[in-house]
């Protein structure tokens, strides 16, 4: 299993929310850069960012802390939040940014996100409030259900999704498995479940629901879950 910790960037501190609330951060490290160095230290792979001012804005702010990560990290890094146009796109990968992330673009300028996947390491976030596609921030829910519009990326050339379940995201309460199955059958598309791990044992749920890859956040920060222990037994790839 892939296992991928996160850092979410609000103000150049990391932080995490809950459902998505700006008005819920609550800073962790002020210099993300720590917890690079722990999750190097710990065995992961990658790295999962997400500029949370950016997203917001529609524009990257947090780039020049992603900027510091790249550098000093050794990790590979995908990066999310206010990628709009193919210049941020190209500017994170000759940053040294493995892969980015499309979000509210993807849904907003489809062509587009299949268009860029053709040429970049691309993978898209379908974050969902009650089964519909939220973008900007999550701040707007559209009438188009996730699993109709993961239809949209058969074929294509994106390499993953990344699949959330508002409600859960930052509320430790295990992953929502149907919702991920869902998106992963609708898309063809190695899908990497978000939002809502709390143990060791929601690992094993997830292995055993055929899931291969998943996002940490909340739950290393509450210390609910050990990741050496999580790489030791379930993998890092």
């Amino acid at each position: 299993m892939q296992i991928i910790p996160a850092i979410d960037l609000k103000d150049g501190y990391a932080v995490r929310l809950k459902q998505g609330d700006m008005q819920s951060a609550k800073i962790y490290d002020k210099n993300p850069l720590n917890l690079c160095a722990i999750f190097e230290d710990l065995g992961a792979e990658y790295l999962h960012i997400v500029d949370l001012d950016g997203a917001f804005l529609g524009r990257p702010k947090n780039r020049a802390i992603i900027e510091r990560i790249c550098r000093d990290c050794k990790l590979k890094i995908e990066v999310g939040g206010g990628i709009r146009n193919e210049d941020t796109i190209k500017g994170y990968l000759d940053m040294g940014i493995t892969r980015v992330i499309l979000g509210s673009i993807a849904l907003q300028k489809l062509d587009f996100a299949l268009a860029m996947a053709e040429k970049y390491p691309i993978v898209i976030g379908i974050d969902a409030k009650d089964g519909k596609v939220a973008i900007n921030g999550w701040g707007d829910t559209q009438s188009i259900l996730a699993q109709d519009f993961a239809k949209e990326f058969l074929g294509s050339k994106i390499e993953a999704i990344i699949c959330t379940d508002i409600a859960r995201d930052g509320m430790l309460e295990g992953i929502n498995i149907s919702f991920t199955q869902a998106i992963a059958k609708a898309s063809g598309v190695f899908t990497i479940a978000s939002g809502g791990l709390s143990s060791l044992e929601d690992l094993q749920i997830l292995k055993d629901n055929g899931i291969k890859a998943v996002i940490v956040g909340k739950a290393f920060y509450e210390r609910k879950i050990d990741l050496q222990k999580a790489f030791q037994k379930f993998g890092n790839s």
